[in-house]
């Protein structure tokens, strides 16, 4: 851990700098100045990563390169983990990589990327009045100080799938709280132990990456806890609600309808669990239900639910925001023609395409009045009101900082029972605490 936090220390050094030189006015400061539109070919380098979907993505590029012919999509596949993808990406961006021009942004690396001089400020391709056709929250996921530096390619945000056959079966209406979720697994895992001995409660996301801090700060904003205070300041760990939910997830998501097996769940490992027919509630984000009613891909066609995810009984159902970012690199030689590639994918009608053939909930606003988008996902409709609300994660600079010290925390805690949850929050909150104070004004 020690090893770590002296790159993580040493990586915080190295962004201070960065946001020295980059600070406004700079922001608009570039190394390399646009090449002018020109009619012969070019070849833009898009960093994305393995699509779940690939057929409409292939489909989607070769739609743009017929009305573009004179450019060209090199795509270069990165590690189907965000956490991974970052690393990789970010390795680019420090070297200044000129043969880079696109890449996708989880959410959280805004802030990160624009302090850093990374990405490319879009002010000027994306005015205000565009703007206003997206969803407010993806928009504001690509803000920096005033400027924007992502589009928004969709909105993710977690919400609970579930086996309708089975809580039919058992006279059960899909749970509004944590606790009753719990009784109604319980249940029917008792109900179904002769016929389905694999039957598990529960499958989601715990393994140590970003996606493990996405399903905590589901159950903790749900008990009316959160990772910092309201100010973003300090951290909230030992905040008494945020303490009770960890030990929730430990004690009765983990130990009672989980498999051990759980705790190394990326969204894939636990979306195979539930496909296979091998869990009750499964956690995961929209794309999901595509695959779940694919019959190439999932046992339970026409079997599945979905609604939004439980709260404590004192507190409001929450649903990590998700989604992802085009962004065009600060070092790219073909911003125009990048800027094209982003308009074009971002239209509305590439984002119908990926509505319907790969369940990828829109991040356009009119989409979710469209009779085709609807019949495709009739999930939308009442999944609109978790998608204008769903929460965000700690918006920093330092937000990979902060996301390596909460995965390493919950991570321990849930995979050792005998560990003291206070403590283990004390240690990740001092930490936390440090860096924030250091960043404090980026």
């Amino acid at each position: 851990m020690a090893s770590n936090l002296r790159r993580l220390s040493s990586w915080a050094a190295g962004l201070v700098v960065a946001a020295l030189l980059f600070n406004a006015p700079f922001a608009h400061c570039r190394d390399f100045v646009a090449e002018p539109r020109a009619s012969s070919p070019i070849t833009l380098h898009f960093v994305t990563w393995k699509a779940d979907h690939p057929r409409a993505w292939d489909e989607a590029i070769q739609r743009f390169e017929q009305v573009h012919p004179h450019i060209h999509i090199k795509r270069e596949i990165a590690p189907h983990s965000s956490t991974a993808y970052h690393d990789l990406l970010t390795q680019k961006l420090r070297n200044r990589d000129v043969s880079l021009d696109l890449f996708f942004m989880d959410v959280i690396w805004p802030a990160e990327f624009a302090a850093a001089g990374w990405a490319l400020p879009l002010d000027e391709y994306f005015p205000q009045n565009e703007r206003e056709n997206f969803l407010p929250a993806t928009i504001a996921s690509g803000m920096y100080r005033h400027h924007i530096y992502g589009v928004p390619s969709r909105i993710d945000s977690g919400m609970l799938y579930y086996r309708k056959d089975l809580l039919e079966k058992y006279g059960f209406l899909p749970p509004a709280t944590w606790n009753e979720m719990v009784r109604q697994a319980q249940a029917i895992l008792v109900g179904e132990r002769t016929a389905h001995p694999l039957l598990r409660g529960y499958s989601g996301q715990f393994k140590q990456y970003e996606g493990l801090v996405c399903d905590m700060l589901e159950f903790v904003g749900s008990h009316n806890g959160s990772f910092l205070t309201d100010d973003g300041r300090r951290s909230n760990l030992t905040a008494s609600e945020s303490l009770q939910a960890v030990r929730f997830v430990r004690e009765q998501i983990i130990q009672q309808l989980a498999t051990p097996a759980a705790l190394t769940y990326q969204e894939s490992e636990s979306l195979a669990v539930f496909l296979q027919g091998n869990a009750v509630f499964h956690r995961n984000w929209p794309y999901a239900w595509g695959l779940g009613n694919d019959p190439r891909h999932s046992k339970i066609v026409g079997k599945i639910g979905v609604t939004t995810l439980p709260r404590f009984s004192e507190g409001r159902s929450t649903a990590a925001l998700g989604g992802w970012l085009y962004g065009i690199s600060a070092y790219s030689r073909h911003p125009d023609e990048a800027w094209a590639f982003i308009e074009f994918m971002a239209s509305p009608e590439i984002q119908k395409h990926f509505a319907i053939h790969a369940s990828l909930a829109p991040s356009r606003l009119a989409l979710y009045a469209d009779p085709e988008v609807l019949h495709a996902n009739p999930q939308y409709k009442d999944l609109f009101p978790v998608f204008q609300t769903a929460r965000a994660r700690p918006r920093t600079p330092v937000y990979p900082i902060v996301s390596h010290i909460l995965q390493r925390y919950f991570s321990r805690v849930l995979a050792f029972p005998e560990t003291d949850i206070r403590e283990e929050a004390e240690e990740a909150g001092r930490k936390i605490n440090r860096f924030l104070a250091l960043f404090r004004d980026l």
